[in-house]
């Protein structure tokens, strides 16, 4: 089924139209944003239920002009025709204003150049199975209580088993003096928590789905939740690792940690703008084994974060980043791209139309490679398998990396021994880890139920993902 367009922005277009041509006789560029998100997320868990907004829903604008020396942006959220005169007299004089009050301190501005667009118009309607509105919340709620109650039955120790799911329609138009673009989608996301309790030991899990799909995704989950509970309860006998240096095989939710962490915050070319970023010393350069091929981008894979075109009206693309093991390009910002003298890739992207955009990672992952999973086992004498990505963090400026796993699966000998160490810290050189890369699997899974910051603010939604792969990795 289509997803269909916001009516409050297809009511509000011709209105923006107008507004930039008002705009467009003071400002040599004018552009604007318009955005029209809502969701829902759903919770469910032994003590009650839970619905609420989701944390995505916004509705608004953004203004973006050129000042004469750089860009100034301009948010507001309610617009009719009869206010567009006193909106773009309050946008011009805010804006005139503030570049005032810049230029009697003593702050040196930097100066972009007028942006050079070609004419576009282009519609993204993406489509479900099933649409989340033809679906009621009571409908909802009782089949994640059923998929709760099926989990319960699965194991006495469990204290707990939680289902989440969320459900995001997002709608927005870009319009300007060359561009007229509108894109409809859904993206929507459910995950499983089983909490188990074995003496004084609490040990949980979590499996997810996601796409852009609509309410279908309880389809995918359902059939996870007798995995789930038997990963949670083969953690209640979890021992710690021994620290050390140890062949490693990362499962795709893990490779997709390493790629999100090591060469995507890594090569967001803003960062090369603030000379924040060690990766731009090695552009053209090998970075990692000829094994690795690495891409982002909204085209790059359909996921959780593809789209027709990002928050500054640049289409989305398929940005291959290391290329055999050669590092070939950042992700970039519109205005970083400006700086830079480079093509926008398509990844500025905004927490909210009162927020500025930033280069971001879209889907970011690691190609598939040759390689079988039980041909990589075979090869290890003593390692472990790391499934279970928590979260990770990364210097882009010293290119150190640490990721904190669920659990790694001993193998010894070219085998799985049903051992099992939790949890799982792994820290590295970015190069040193990428470059140890010997065996890449064939199947790629890309894993959008997480959201990402940049340093501790800024989220939006991302994915990440990848192979199987066989390296070395330091483990603690």
């Amino acid at each position: 089924m289509h997803v269909e367009m916001s009516s409050f922005l297809t009511k509000h277009k011709e209105n923006l139209k107008i507004l930039v041509n008002m705009l467009s006789e003071e400002y040599k560029y004018v552009s604007i944003l318009g955005v029209d998100t809502k969701g829902k997320t759903y919770g469910i868990q032994r003590t009650g239920v839970s619905i609420n907004d989701s944390m995505w829903s916004e509705r608004g604008f953004v203004v973006r002009v050129h000042n004469g020396i750089n860009y100034s942006e301009f948010s507001f959220n309610e617009i009719s025709i009869d206010s567009l005169s006193e909106i773009a007299e309050e946008i011009k004089n805010k804006l005139n204003n503030d570049l005032e009050g810049l230029k009697a301190t003593s702050i040196n501005q930097a100066s972009y150049s007028i942006i050079d667009e070609d004419a576009i118009e282009k519609q993204f309607l993406s489509q479900v199975e099933i649409l989340p509105e033809t679906v009621s919340s009571k409908e909802k709620i009782e089949r994640m209580t059923k998929l709760m109650n099926k989990g319960l039955k699965c194991s006495n120790y469990l204290l707990d088993f939680r289902v989440r799911y969320e459900e995001v329609h997002i709608s927005k138009i870009f319009i300007s003096n060359n561009k007229d673009l509108e894109q409809s989608y859904i993206w929507s996301q459910g995950v499983l928590v089983p909490i188990v309790r074995k003496d004084s030991i609490t040990k949980y899990c979590f499996e997810g789905v996601s796409g852009l799909k609509g309410v279908e995704v309880f389809d995918e989950l359902e059939v996870k939740y007798e995995e789930a509970v038997s990963k949670a309860v083969k953690l209640l006998d979890a021992e710690k690792i021994e620290p050390g240096v140890y062949d490693i095989i990362c499962a795709p939710n893990v490779t997709g940690l390493i790629a999100h962490e090591a060469f995507g915050h890594g090569v967001e070319m803003d960062m090369f703008v603030k000379n924040r970023a060690k990766s731009v010393e090695y552009l053209g350069k090998p970075v990692a084994s000829q094994l690795v091929t690495m891409h982002d981008g909204a085209t790059a894979i359909e996921s959780v974060s593809s789209y027709l075109f990002d928050d500054e009206g640049t289409l989305g693309t398929d940005t291959v980043i290391i290329d055999k093991g050669i590092l070939k390009t950042g992700i970039s910002d519109l205005l970083s791209s400006l700086k830079l003298g480079t093509k926008p890739t398509g990844n500025g992207k905004r927490e909210s139309f009162e927020r500025k955009a930033y280069s971001r990672m879209t889907n970011t992952f690691l190609a598939g490679g040759n390689d079988r999973l039980e041909d990589m086992i075979a090869s290890i004498e003593k390692g472990y398998l790391l499934e279970g990505m928590m979260s990770g963090m990364e210097d882009p400026k010293n290119w150190g990396i640490q990721c904190m796993l669920l659990q790694g699966k001993e193998i010894l000998n070219g085998k799985l021994t049903g051992r099992i160490v939790s949890p799982v810290i792994m820290t590295g050189y970015v190069p040193d880890v990428l470059k140890s890369i010997s065996m890449v699997s064939e199947e790629v899974e890309i894993d959008g139920c997480g959201m990402c910051g940049k340093g501790h603010k800024e989220w939006v939604k991302t994915s990440d993902g990848g192979a199987y792969i066989k390296t070395k990795g330091r483990l603690g």
